[in-house]
């Protein structure tokens, strides 16, 4: 075999990896989830709570995870809404919306996307909509009845997002198409929001210009999920779940732990001493790691 044919090989296996791990996680986008909901809150509530049972996780597709600032709690973006994770384990927040996107811009300050669930007065698609309580309330920015964001990163330069085009916004109303070379599966954005990540089959993309202009990263891992943790760390997740971590803003990758199951979402923030806390969210439950993703404990532990 030659070196050209080995390349296109090891290319093909992970194309294929990824792709097959996009699909067991749930989150291909091509289900409108509102049209699944039947009954009222108590049923859902019932099936949430089933669902919870059986996988220690409140919904079978989660689409985010975070910690909110205002009270260090773990929250989780699902299909049937909003979950803040209490020491006896995950509660409701807030009315059931798919949550497809969601980031968490500040202290109670989430930005999300998706489709409303019955009796939740909102477009489908929600577009962009934020909620400033901590996921209680939401209300619509823009793009209502046009976008659902798969992929949302927010920082101090505004919002970033993937809807079939990757858009930017500096106040969450007008938006630019950003010309990014892939489809991504998820983005990461900079306090500053000046680099942005992009994961998908072929590998992540790395631009230092707020969008503008894009590199392929040399030598990173297959990257499906990423996430900013703040200064110039960003953690990663594999479709096999091993878990890499830049300290250089993207430029190099270094390989950390790993954890059982296809990922569903990750999350990062860094932790007073300057380490990265990583979420990892798998079928088989929330991983939380406090030092930088070498070992992971169950949420709630």
């Amino acid at each position: 075999m030659t070196a050209r044919s080995r390349r296109r090989s090891r290319f093909l296996l992970r194309t294929a990896t990824f792709s097959a791990a996009v699909l067991l996680a749930g989150c291909s986008g091509a289900e409108p989830a509102a049209v699944e909901h039947h009954g009222g809150d108590a049923e859902r509530g019932d099936a949430a709570a089933a669902t919870a049972a059986a996988t220690a996780l409140p919904s079978a597709h989660v689409h985010g995870v975070a910690v909110n600032p205002a009270d260090g709690r773990v929250h989780l973006a699902t299909h049937d809404g909003l979950f803040r994770y209490e020491d006896s384990g995950p509660v409701r927040v807030g009315p059931a919306i798919d949550l497809m996107g969601f980031t968490v811009a500040g202290p109670d300050h989430f930005y999300a996307s998706g489709h409303p669930g019955p009796g939740v007065d909102l477009p489908d698609p929600v577009g962009l909509i934020e909620s400033t309580d901590g996921g209680r309330t939401w209300q619509v920015l823009s793009r209502q009845g046009q976008s659902d964001f798969h992929a949302l990163a927010a920082s101090d330069a505004g919002v970033v997002g993937f809807d079939g085009a990757v858009r930017s916004s500096l106040d969450g109303t007008t938006w630019h198409v950003l010309d990014a070379p892939v489809d991504p599966h998820d983005l990461a954005a900079s306090p500053d929001g000046a680099v942005l990540i992009g994961t998908s089959e072929t590998g992540p993309v790395r631009s230092t210009d707020a969008g503008r202009t894009w590199s392929a990263i040399e030598e990173a891992p297959l990257l499906q999920l990423v996430d900013w943790a703040g200064g110039g760390t960003v953690a990663g997740v594999s479709p096999d779940g091993t878990v890499a971590l830049s300290t250089d803003a993207g430029t190099t990758w270094s390989t950390r732990g790993q954890v059982p199951g296809a990922p569903q979402a990750v999350g990062a923030d860094l932790q007073p001493d300057g380490t990265a806390r990583i979420l990892i969210v798998t079928e088989e439950g929330v991983h939380d790691s406090r030092n930088g993703g070498a070992s992971f404990a169950p949420v709630p532990s």
